[in-house]
């Protein structure tokens, strides 16, 4: 399947693109863009921060998705949820109604791989290419331009809209056909679960051996325990600060299409749906806007 290190990838001609959904990912992923020297037009539900980032990145804001996607080359997007997704893309105010027949629709919503073969098959009926391209890298990785990003679709499409997401990527990769992408970010998701859940249990369990955790994990951090996690997350585990980052609430969400997808194909995943009820804790918790790493706070003693 394609790939491309996005960072030595030829940077794209200006296009007239357009960026639907303006949230923690959207906004600075639009700025990329723009940055890039493409033309940019966005659409936000609440319309002050489309015309704010017009206002920071010099683009221009539209009051529907179907204005803000009319005459754009590639349309992007990265809303909540599915129900979102749909509300932007269809209908007569969709972006579809407004796009040409020979454009692209790329999706960064982390979605339903469902959701993903519904919109293709619906863009594919007026001559418009679908790519999902659900995204790994949070926030800070969206800043930074430094976002994985995972594709299913048609490897033309791919091909076509590969070297404008690069103003935001690090690695851009077609995983298959229509619904890959989103599929891929689910076995991330399950990943990360079991990762977050076996260090904090790691922590708290160095704390209550009355352990020097920020030494233990300099230690174990350079031997076959090391992650993204271990070294992002660790010390501010130790600390207790979880106010930044991927929120519980987020995760949970996509935990939930990792269930509802496991379901239909049959995978096990016992794990998962534990480390699930225990982010369920958390948001009892009141921790709904917490890191994911919060997960810790349910191990502590009191």
């Amino acid at each position: 399947m394609p790939s491309i290190n996005a960072k030595t990838y030829q940077p794209a001609t200006p296009r007239d693109v357009a960026f639907l959904g303006l949230g923690v990912m959207g906004y600075p992923m639009a700025g990329h863009l723009a940055a890039a020297g493409h033309r940019v037009t966005v659409y936000n539900r609440t319309q002050g921060k489309a015309r704010q980032w017009a206002r920071e990145f010099g683009g221009r804001d539209a009051a529907t998705p179907r204005e803000a996607a009319q005459g754009a080359s590639v349309v992007f997007c990265c809303v909540g949820n599915d129900d979102d997704l749909r509300s932007v893309v269809l209908g007569t105010d969709g972006a579809l109604a407004g796009m040409r027949a020979g454009s692209f629709f790329v999706d960064h919503t982390t979605a339903s791989a469902e959701v993903a073969r519904q919109l293709h098959a619906e863009a594919a009926a007026q001559g418009v290419g679908f790519v999902d391209a659900p995204v790994s890298g949070g926030q800070a990785g969206a800043q930074n331009g430094m976002l994985t990003v995972m594709c299913g679709g048609d490897a033309a499409h791919f091909e076509a809209i590969a070297p404008v997401a690069a103003a935001f990527a690090q690695a851009i990769t077609l995983l298959g056909e229509s619904g890959s992408g989103q599929l891929c970010k689910m076995v991330n998701q399950i990943c990360i679960a079991g990762l977050v859940q076996g260090l904090a249990e790691a922590i708290a369990f160095g704390q209550a051996a009355s352990l020097d955790m920020d030494k233990v994990l300099k230690v174990i951090g350079k031997g076959a325990a090391q992650s993204w996690q271990m070294d992002n997350r660790g010390a501010t585990m130790v600390e207790g600060r979880f106010d930044f980052g991927f929120a519980v609430d987020w995760m949970r969400k996509d935990l939930g299409l990792v269930l509802d997808e496991s379901r239909r194909n049959g995978a096990a995943v016992p794990v998962t749906a534990l480390v699930d009820q225990f982010y369920a804790d958390v948001q009892r918790m009141g921790g709904n806007r917490w890191d994911t790493s919060a997960l810790i706070t349910r191990l502590r003693k009191s």
